[in-house]
């Protein structure tokens, strides 16, 4: 075992060389096993005290495409791995494979070698432990395989011309995860739910007898006895007695199945059970278990994952500290079959649009009982989301504040082959049923709502339409000077928006400039846009304002004179959120010129007032848990493209001229919130946004005193709120923008 990093070199000296040359900085050595299998680099743990070793095979080129294998066993749980490759540019990061470990876990990557590389590089983990090389390989691919297997990975919709090279750049951007410099088991470690549990007050204890009663709902059918007893063990290790186990099975053939279930109701009172005598999938087994059912709620739990031990006492303290509420839902991670903990989904507060994408709630779910008895239980012919679908039902008939999130992780998702915890490309039927439950849903409550499957499986893009008459969308533009930025961001707003309801303000702040004043001069002849003056200094909030008394439309539009559009639906999307009532303000997803993100949301509290959303994520990520490819709900979104409706701009006031420059678009999203209505981001409108151009940075004293007057503004205004947003979650960093965890 080694107790340090370990940097393994891989020389490559010659391309038709026998032999490549292995050489590590630390001993005990690795040697390559003996056994080598066709087309295929193996190393493994030794104790030689050999100072290289050797690949054994001269059929290799060491260029084209590879399946590289790594397993370790790690003194932590996880870590991450990376292998550097040196094509003539010395090792650097962007030249780099990153690897998620789990101990003792295969974990594979494609790789792409274009011409032989010079050297590779391997670091088996980022910081000192103990660790073990069970395998480290590279297995030669067809090209053809390769794209099977980076399509599989993908699992999007990628038109069929698409060459091996330009889905390998997706392939990559996708697995390019800005891993947290802490560990899951790092926050575990520093996140003892059991001691929360214990600060919880005595009337949440199972001898109060204002307590409620839950009823959990279990189906089972042929279920793998081992995780099976695991689930029902979960149950019963509860610090929270007053329960119910309602368990379907569904005709299992497996005659052991309802021994073992038998057996439990025997030593449990508490353990109900019943068999039915014809399978009728899960919908009609999870109505039959819930015919059992005698509690005031119920949850709602697999056959074959488990919950936190303090599960049911923690809900029992939300139940009682949220009496009007009737639905109730948990964070939680996934589990593999040896017990490791991973991939934790740290959720946001109710997110009614992010519901309208995907099921993000999912476990662990508690309902109020009479709730699920008036809407009918569960449907059938939505199996594979009749949770989804049940949850959707039930929105219906609840206001927003009687839905809760219980920021802790109660739930342990097992992720085995053929679970959707694992991919949801395992079970591609539940995309599908889930389509169904949707349009199912709006059909009943907003049948105009047009509903289509999302390039993710199990995710879903929900399209409102556009009022009947096109409302006209004053688009605001402030500018002084630097026409270059300018004329880009008119000229691709004239040329490649199809939406064609819109007039452009250009509001001119002291601009000298003669090539900006003759464009200026030149622009009018266009009947689409206006030049009025603004002959104050420079205050984004109070420009704004001026610009809203001479706008003829219904929407208006802040757009900074550094955005260049690239998607020409941008604003009809845009125009189709924004109409919804209870809607405020929409923005949009905006790249850096390098087509990295700089704008998928505003989370409240990073770095003390509000920071960016996934800052400097890859254009083709899907983000944490899918949030950087659906639309949601934030509590902020950029004034550099914000829409909203001139009746919501006039309710709130407008814009707050005390904020000049910074956060002037947070405070007036925010007024927005705090007036009732829903802020909304979607990345379906995408523009480039050249940040900071026009105006530079806080460089030097003048501006850094106005900064700080208006960050205590901020801190003044909205207090601790700006440290609870209820779009994000208090488990994630508010240092870093990546939806790292926080310790």
């Amino acid at each position: 075992m080694f107790s340090k990093t370990l940097n393994l070199e891989i020389t490559m000296p010659f391309l038709c060389n026998v032999t490549s040359w292995f050489k590590l900085s630390v001993k005990p050595i690795l040697k390559p096993k003996k056994d080598l299998k066709k087309n295929k680099f193996n190393l493994w743990e030794s104790t030689s005290d050999d100072s290289f070793f050797e690949f054994y095979n001269s059929k290799i080129k060491p260029c084209g495409w590879y399946m590289v294998n790594l397993n370790l066993t790690l003194s932590h749980s996880n870590s991450n791995a990376k292998i550097y490759i040196d094509s003539g540019n010395d090792y650097n990061e962007e030249e780099q494979l990153t690897f998620p470990l789990l101990s003792g876990k295969l974990v594979k990557r494609i790789l792409y070698l274009e011409t032989p590389p010079k050297r590779l590089r391997f670091d088996p983990c980022e910081a000192p432990m103990e660790f073990s090389i069970n395998e480290l390989s590279l297995t030669k691919l067809t090209a053809s395989r390769a794209k099977a297997l980076m399509l599989k990975k993908l699992n999007v919709d990628i038109p069929a011309e698409t060459s091996n090279k330009d889905i390998y750049r997706k392939y990559k951007d996708f697995l390019d995860v800005k891993y947290s410099p802490i560990t899951y088991q790092s926050w575990l470690d520093k996140n003892d739910i059991a001691t929360f549990a214990a600060s919880l007050p005595a009337s949440c204890e199972q001898d109060n007898p204002n307590t409620p009663l839950f009823s959990i709902i279990l189906a089972t059918y042929n279920s793998d006895i081992t995780y099976l007893k695991a689930c029902i063990d979960s149950i019963q290790n509860q610090t929270y007695n007053n329960w119910q186990l309602c368990i379907a099975d569904d005709a299992s053939v497996n005659e052991n199945v309802y021994k073992l279930l038998k057996n439990y109701s025997e030593l449990d009172s508490r353990i109900k059970i019943t068999k039915r005598s014809q399978n009728g999938h899960i919908s009609r087994a999870s109505n039959t278990a819930l015919s059992l059912a005698t509690g005031e709620y119920i949850a709602l739990i697999d056959h074959d994952d488990l919950i936190s031990p303090f599960a049911l006492q923690i809900m029992a303290h939300e139940i009682e500290k949220n009496p009007t509420a009737q639905f109730f839902y948990s964070d939680e991670d996934k589990i593999d079959e040896e017990g490791q903990r991973f991939s934790p989904h740290f959720k946001p507060d109710w997110n009614r649009d992010l519901f309208y994408s995907h099921n993000y709630i999912t476990h662990f779910s508690v309902i109020k009982k009479s709730l699920v008895d008036k809407i009918g239980g569960f449907r059938t012919g939505v199996e594979g989301s009749q949770d989804y679908d049940l949850f959707l039902r039930a929105m219906s008939n609840l206001e927003d504040h009687q839905i809760k999130h219980v920021p802790h992780i109660l739930y342990h998702w097992r992720a085995i082959s053929g679970s959707t915890a694992l991919s949801s490309a395992e079970k591609n039927y539940t995309s599908d049923a889930g389509l169904k439950a949707l349009s199912d849903f709006f059909n009943s409550t907003h049948p105009e709502v047009l509903v289509s499957q999302h390039a993710l499986n199990n995710c879903y893009r929900t399209q409102w339409p556009l009022p009947s008459l096109a409302p006209l969308v004053s688009l605001f533009i402030p500018t002084r000077d630097r026409v270059d930025l300018l004329e880009r961001c008119v000229e691709t707003i004239l040329d490649k928006t199809t939406y064609s309801y819109f007039e452009i303000i250009i509001i001119n702040n002291q601009s000298t400039c003669p090539q900006t004043l003759e464009y200026l001069k030149k622009i009018t002849h266009n009947d689409k846009v206006r030049v009025i003056d603004y002959e104050q200094p420079f205050n984004f909030s109070a420009i704004n304002n001026f610009a809203a008394t001479h706008a003829k439309g219904s929407i208006f539009g802040l757009v900074n004179n550094d955005i260049e559009v690239i998607s020409a639906d941008w604003l009809e999307e845009m125009v189709r959120q924004v109409s919804r009532h209870d809607i405020g303000c929409v923005g949009a997803k905006l790249y850096y010129p390098d087509m990295r993100i700089q704008h998928a949301g505003v989370v409240l509290g990073i770095g003390g007032i509000a920071g960016h959303s996934h800052k400097y994520f890859s254009q083709h990520h899907h983000g944490y848990h899918s949030r950087l490819s659906l639309v949601q709900n934030y509590s902020a979104v950029t004034a550099a493209a914000l829409l909203v409706r001139k009746s919501v701009f006039e309710e709130v006031g407008g814009m707050e001229t005390e904020l000049s420059v910074a956060f002037n678009d947070v405070d007036f999203c925010l007024k927005v919130r705090e007036a009732g209505y829903r802020n909304l981001w979607t990345p379906f409108a995408e523009l480039i946004h050249h940040e900071s151009v026009s105006r530079g940075y806080e460089d030097n004293p003048e501006k850094q005193a106005r900064f700080k007057q208006e960050v205590d503004y901020m801190v003044n205004k909205w207090g601790s709120m700006l440290e609870n947003d209820p779009c994000y979650n208090p488990n994630l960093s508010l240092t870093h923008e990546d939806f790292s965890y926080r310790i």
